[in-house]
């Protein structure tokens, strides 16, 4: 883990500086949690695949769209999104941290952003609109695949 702080501490082009990992966390949702307030103002528009603006989204583009809103370009893409940020374990999640799911028998089809309180913000599927859903239902408890905390 030192490592990394050092290697990205070394591409930033700063000098490191003497803060915890967990308050560096805590700082990055702290920026996150704006991208989920830009999905939570989305709610209610349509679902559209390939979507990234109010005309229409579809979960990445969701994502996507909500990170853009405050300065950060994200993969437009859910497979590529599982492969930025830090894994982090389900009791770690903070509001701006993207959880994933596995639906249609596909590893992480699916991605949210995790608003706090067990709830998420998604675009679910042809025919739905944006909406914020409890974790805790058994569908989604089932289908969690992971969490991954972006780096601001």
């Amino acid at each position: 883990m030192l490592s990394v702080v050092l290697a990205l501490g070394a591409c930033a082009g700063s000098p490191l500086r003497a803060t915890s990992v967990a308050s560096q966390a805590r700082s990055d949702n702290v920026a996150a949690g704006g991208a989920a307030d830009h999905a939570l103002s989305m709610l209610g528009a349509p679902y559209r695949y390939g979507g990234f603006d109010p005309a229409g989204f579809d979960c990445s583009g969701l994502v996507h769209y909500s990170f853009r809103k405050i300065g950060i370009t994200l993969p437009r893409d859910t497979r590529s999104l599982r492969r930025i940020g830090i894994g982090i374990a389900f009791d770690e999640l903070a509001r701006g941290d993207l959880v994933f799911f596995d639906q249609e028998g596909k590893k992480s089809s699916h991605v949210g952003i995790y608003l706090g309180d067990g709830r998420f913000v998604h675009a679910p599927s042809t025919g739905g609109r944006v909406r914020a859903d409890n974790m805790d239902v058994t569908y989604w408890r089932l289908h969690f695949n992971e969490a991954r905390r972006i780096p601001l």
